[in-house]
């Protein structure tokens, strides 16, 4: 499942989706394209019950590709009638495919996770931490915007505006201190703490875990009484699928339960 940039492993129902354009994993529109085309690709996996997203190298993704933008800026390299807006919407539907993956999506920070690079993270479903990692919105220095929107779901509305204003990065102890990322890890050892965590996810009734992704992601700016409401559904439509009646007999019988997913 490699393309270009984006590789993607799958092994005991774990999908490992990479960055790997070097040095720093700059986005392009390519980028997002293949972000994009690789987890909509899962959706369709009933090998695949939940993925670890990372980048290859020391930094997980270090933003916009400022030489190509200075480059077009400077006119070496004229735009064509609509190409910002184009890789606009490219930018949303890479971090859209990954917050409505219909299985839950680890992010294992490696590095710096910076402009994009923290709108990546922040559309994971749980995160990781590298002792090497950090994020930030340093387009404040560059003479651009963005992620603040993304920042909020990690920080809040007050600590995403610092943060938009002044280019200040956060590093992985004060993350894990924010309760935003469960672990940090030295760096040889992240993504054997990803997969782990991972394990045991992919344990769980394949079924259960997407309608549960599904719930989470439709209920979080619902109202409290629509919200629990949408979840109730959520678990009426479960109950009669063969994975729930095979886990009540294993909670009873004391034994691991069998999935087959319907």
């Amino acid at each position: 499942m490699d393309t270009e940039i984006i590789k993607t492993d799958i092994s005991d129902h774990i999908a490992t989706v990479t960055i790997d354009r070097p040095p720093v994993n700059a986005m392009n529109r390519q980028m997002f394209e293949e972000i994009q085309a690789a987890f909509d690709a899962l959706n369709n996996r009933s090998d695949v019950r939940v993925a670890i997203f990372t980048g290859a190298g020391k930094c997980f993704c270090a933003g916009a590709d400022m030489k190509a933008r200075s480059a077009s800026l400077e006119g070496q390299q004229a735009p064509r009638p609509g190409s910002m807006w184009a890789h606009s919407r490219a930018a949303r539907e890479a971090f859209n495919a990954i917050l409505e993956c219909s299985v839950p999506v680890i992010g294992a920070i490696n590095g710096p996770a910076l402009g994009g690079g923290l709108a990546l993270v922040a559309s994971c479903d749980i995160l990781i931490a590298s002792e090497n990692a950090v994020v930030g919105l340093p387009e404040i220095d560059v003479g651009l915007l963005g992620g603040g929107r993304h920042a909020q779901r990690l920080f809040g509305v007050y600590k995403a505006r610092k943060l938009m204003y002044t280019g200040e990065r956060v590093g992985a102890a004060e993350l894990y201190r924010l309760g935003i990322v469960e672990k940090v890890a030295p760096p040889d050892k992240l993504m054997t703490e990803a997969r782990a965590l991972a394990q045991g996810i992919a344990e769980k009734s394949p079924l259960a875990i997407r309608l549960a992704k599904h719930a989470m992601n439709t209920i979080e700016f619902m109202d409290l009484r629509d919200g629990y409401r949408f979840e109730q559904n959520m678990t009426h439509e479960l109950t009669g699928s063969e994975d729930a009646k095979e886990a009540a007999r294993a909670f009873v019988e004391k034994r691991k339960p069998v999935f087959k997913a319907r």
